[in-house]
């Protein structure tokens, strides 16, 4: 199998995305979180210009890498600067990482506009920042930034810009498509151009504007580029960049080409959560591979299919990347999908087994008083396991209550008190919130914690509200889904009431017990 360089940059490229803000602590469980899959190279920003990058080179070496290689992140020289006198290249040489990405400007417009430089200095500032970095024992990737649009600007002099690169000893010439805004067919070509005409190590930087990041990424590698860079889930600039969690398995299991380890791909999808909670984003319910979605099935002429046959609606069995396959409870599913669904917990029952009908039968009225499954698999499992007498309550509610009041003092203007019993003891405890359903949640963690130490991971990520039957206005019932994480897999639960926070109280519930019966299931 032939073998492909991965090089994240999520701690940098990823970083200039908008809403997206690490701490140092989140850089370096980004960090860990990579090297536990295997990327081969992790790319951060030099640590002369941003304290953060400061920090968390003084921290890294804590953490002890198994499987990854920090690159620090620079530009060339200035023009006109000698290049030991350089602060940007001291504060890359002061990360001291045994790799190096330097990007140097390809494009005559950028030279002339940007750098306001002559053509010739430009030239004259790559070959002396990679002959200095070589010189001091660096391996060094070049970034060709706006290589491809400065190819169709001036081909002969972005070409003269990679030779001034290789001639110095560039270890890889990068090519960029800044600006997002190629086709596959455009980067193939001149990928393959510069593969033909140097003979070395090229790479593949692209961004998403164009929305065919990974496409052009596939392209520059079917043209010759064994060098691949992106970030994780896509975050980036503007559109963000080449999405490493789409890429990669793409390249590995499509191409036969070795990205990570073979045995880390069952990673990929834990590794994606991680990262996404680490970040405090939602992974989008669509995105290929590690997206919730992925594997998920609606329509019963589908579900029928995969029970028979999965290649026949799957492209890769959802296992491979560490995903699952969902069969959606809704009016299109028909029997077949709940008994899929029951067959998980008692693979003995069949369509017309008591129990299954009898699950059925409470699905039915809970549909007729506003639930809906659909997206609530959490709460769907729980009534599968109490129709078969597979359900063990955790908790029981003895009261709680809501006190509010105005004006909000600090954004905690609510406070939830609460009383339960766990196995015969009970607690009592209050938190404050910045709404009902943010203090009632607070409120029950902090009773069952000390019962519970695992809930001290879990916390909401997305809290829906739909209300129902519009005409009643006010009385009208309201449906709750509240989405769960504790860091490395995500669930969904549901509660319907007139009363939002009765409503809501039945999905937390849902959630939490959820969660701790997994918890049973992982120690049997």
């Amino acid at each position: 199998m032939k073998q492909l360089e991965i090089l994240d940059s999520t701690l940098r490229d990823g970083c200039q995305g908008e809403g997206i803000s690490f701490t140092v602590v989140d850089m370096l469980r980004v960090a860990e979180a990579l090297d536990k899959l295997g990327v081969p190279y992790i790319e951060v920003g030099a640590p002369g210009f941003n304290p953060k990058d400061l920090d968390f080179f003084n921290n890294i070496n804590k953490l002890k890498l198994k499987n990854s290689k920090l690159v620090a992140f620079g530009s060339t020289r200035r023009k006109e600067n000698r290049v030991e006198e350089d602060s940007g290249i001291k504060a890359v040489m002061d990360a001291n990482t045994p790799s190096v990405a330097i990007f140097g400007k390809s494009s005559v417009l950028h030279v002339k506009t940007v750098l306001n430089t002559t053509l010739d200095e430009n030239l004259s500032m790559i070959y002396d920042t990679i002959e200095y970095y070589k010189r001091n024992g660096k391996e060094v990737f070049y970034d060709a930034e706006h290589f491809f649009d400065g190819y169709k600007l001036d081909s002969n002099y972005a070409m003269q810009t990679l030779k001034a690169a290789l001639d110095s000893g560039a270890d890889c010439l990068v090519l960029c498509d800044t600006n997002g805004g190629c086709f596959p067919n455009e980067i193939y070509d001149c990928t393959k151009l510069v593969v033909d005409t140097f003979g070395c190590k090229v790479g593949i930087h692209c961004h998403n504007d164009g929305g065919m990041a990974v496409a052009n990424s596939v392209a520059a590698v079917n043209a010759g580029a064994v060098h691949i860079q992106g970030t994780f889930l896509g975050f980036g600039e503007r559109c963000g960049n080449a999405n490493l969690s789409t890429l990669i398995p793409n390249l590995q299991l499509k191409k036969g080409y070795e990205c990570i380890p073979a045995e880390k791909m069952q990673e990929l999808t834990t590794i994606a959560v991680r990262i996404a909670e680490i970040t405090n984003i939602k992974i989008n319910n669509n995105e290929p591979y590690v997206g919730k979605s992925a594997f998920t099935h609606k329509a019963g002429m589908h579900i029928d299919g995969v029970n028979k046959a999965s290649n026949s609606f799957e492209h890769i069995s959802p296992d491979t990347v560490g995903n699952e396959r969902r069969f959606l409870v809704s009016e299109m599913a028909g029997r077949n999908s709940i008994l899929k669904r029951i067959n998980e917990i008692n693979p003995k029952l069949t369509k017309e087994s008591p129990e299954t009908l009898s699950i059925i039968d409470r699905i039915k009225k809970l549909e007729h008083l506003g639930y809906q499954f659909e997206g609530a698999q959490g709460s769907f499992e729980l009534i599968i396991r109490k129709q078969l007498g597979k359900y063990k309550p955790f908790f029981e509610l003895v009261n709680y209550s809501i006190v509010s009041s105005y004006p909000h003092n600090n954004n905690t203007g609510v406070t939830a008190c609460i009383k339960v019993i766990v196995d015969g003891k009970t607690e009592m405890t209050a938190a404050d919130g910045s709404g009902p359903v943010h203090a009632l949640d607070k409120a029950l963690r902090k009773a069952l914690v000390g019962f519970y130490p695992n809930l001290n991971y879990v916390h909401l990520i997305d809290y829906k509200v739909r209300v129902m039957e519009t005409k009643s206005a006010t009385a009208a019932k309201v449906r709750v889904l509240i989405e769960s994480s504790d860091g490395e897999s995500t669930w969904t639960t549901v509660g319907v009431s007139p009363d939002i926070i009765e409503a809501s109280w039945i999905a937390l519930v849902d959630s939490i017990e959820y969660k701790l019966m997994k918890d049973i299931e992982k120690k049997l």
